[in-house]
């Protein structure tokens, strides 16, 4: 749940910046001089913070993805027992789901 709402976050926040810096690239295009050189520096600097929250996000998804990994190794080894019985139930659930398509 956590995962699906930090996703939500981040898409509705690279929606508004992209939005700002199209907004912000039309006013460049119809302004000359000093003021589209500003408008162009606010797209840039919008850019630059949608990159930032973009790489941190990754970043936070790699840590995450690292540690749900390293659950699982451990888990595994714990209860290998376990693991096969899994393993073998949803292989046996695959079988039967390919063999029904067919």
């Amino acid at each position: 749940m956590n995962h699906t709402v930090n996703r939500d976050r981040l898409v509705a926040d690279a929606r508004i910046v992209l939005d700002d810096v199209e907004s912000l690239l039309k006013q460049a295009a119809a302004a000359t001089g000093a003021q589209a050189q500003e408008l162009r520096e606010r797209a840039g600097a919008a850019l630059e913070r949608a990159q930032a929250s973009l790489h941190s996000a990754q970043t936070a998804v790699a840590e995450q993805t690292r540690a749900a990994a390293r659950a699982t190794d451990d888990w595994v080894h714990a209860h290998p027992w376990g693991a096969i019985g899994i393993a073998s139930g949803v292989s046996f659930l695959l079988g039967l789901l390919v063999s029904s398509r067919r």
